[in-house]
C-alpha cells in the first residue's frame, strides 16, 4: 500500500491489523505538491480490485513517516492511497516475505504454445517482454533480435537533460498554456505533448475543461491512445490528476456524458 498526504501521499495493501512485514519504506516527492510514503506487504485472499489500505496500514505510514518529517503526519493529511497485489511464484519458499520478487516464465508447448507469467514490476518490465519474447521465439518465425534497450519509450525520444528545453518548445509552439501547464504534459507525454494538442491556437481550442488543467483534448488522447475506459483509468492511472481536482470535479468526470 503506498498513500498520498497534503505535501507528502501512501501506498498499501489489505492485510493482518498489526503484522507489517518487512518491507521498503520511502518517501519520495510526489506530483509537485505531495509526498508518496509506503510501503506495506500483506496477503491478500479476495479479488485484486477489492484491495484496499486499511486504517492500520495508514497509521503505520504515517507514524512512520513521523518519525522522520519535521512536522508528524496525521491521517487527516492523507488525501489518497492506493493498493496493488503483485502475484509471487512459489519457489518452495517458508514465507511470502521470503519469496522471489523475480519474475517467471514458463512456457507450455502443448498444443497451442501458452506462456504463463507469474510475478513481475513494473521496473523489469522490459526485461520482462524481452525474455517472453526469447520464449516464443521458437514458435515466431521470423522474430527480430531484440531491440527495445535502444529504442526510447513512446514521447522519449529528447536528451535525459533535455526536460526543460522541451517545455520552453511546447510553451513556445502553444503560448496559451501556462508554465505548469507545459511542464505537465511534458512530464506526462514527453514529445507526444505536440500530437495531444495538435492544431490547437487558443486554450478553448481544447474543449471543455475538467479541472485540474484536464482537458477534453487530453481526455481524447487518453482513450485514443491510451486505452483509458473510465474516469478512474484518467484521474488515478493515465494521470494524477484526481489529487489536483476538487471532489465535486471529480465527481463530476465520472458521471455519463
Amino acid at each position: 500500500m503506498h498513500q498520498a498526504a497534503q505535501a507528502r501521499a501512501i501506498d498499501c495493501s489489505e492485510g493482518r491489523p498489526g503484522r507489517f512485514r518487512r518491507c521498503l519504506r520511502s518517501a519520495i516527492p510526489f506530483e509537485q505538491d505531495f509526498t508518496l510514503i509506503g510501503t506495506t506487504d500483506q496477503d491478500h485472499k479476495g479479488p485484486p480490485e477489492e484491495a484496499r489500505c486499511t486504517d492500520e496500514e495508514r497509521d503505520y505510514l504515517c507514524a512512520f513517516a513521523s518519525r522522520y518529517f519535521a512536522r508528524p503526519i496525521a491521517a487527516r493529511d492523507v488525501v489518497w492511497s492506493y493498493s496493488g497485489v503483485r502475484p509471487l511464484y512459489n519457489d518452495g519458499a517458508k514465507s511470502a516475505t521470503a519469496a522471489t520478487r523475480d519474475f517467471v516464465l514458463s512456457l507450455d508447448g502443448n498444443g497451442a504454445p501458452l506462456l504463463n507469467v507469474f510475478g513481475g514490476k513494473i521496473t523489469t518490465y522490459r526485461r520482462l517482454a524481452q525474455d517472453a519474447m526469447r520464449k516464443l521465439a521458437p514458435h515466431l518465425p521470423g522474430l527480430k533480435p531484440d531491440w527495445t534497450a535502444r529504442v526510447p519509450l513512446p514521447g522519449g525520444d529528447f536528451p535525459v537533460d533535455g526536460v526543460a528545453a522541451l517545455i520552453d518548445r511546447l510553451g513556445t509552439a502553444y503560448p496559451f498554456l501556462s508554465r505548469s501547464h507545459a511542464a505537465r504534459l511534458v512530464r506526462t507525454y514527453g514529445t507526444e505533448a505536440f500530437a495531444l494538442l495538435g492544431e490547437a491556437r487558443s486554450i478553448a481550442d481544447l474543449g471543455r475543461d475538467f479541472g485540474g488543467t484536464l482537458t477534453e483534448a487530453e481526455v481524447g488522447w487518453l482513450t485514443e491512445q491510451e486505452y483509458a475506459s473510465t474516469a478512474e483509468d484518467i484521474l488515478w492511472r493515465r494521470t494524477k490528476l484526481g489529487l489536483h481536482m476538487s471532489g465535486a470535479e471529480r465527481e463530476a468526470r465520472k458521471a455519463p456524458e
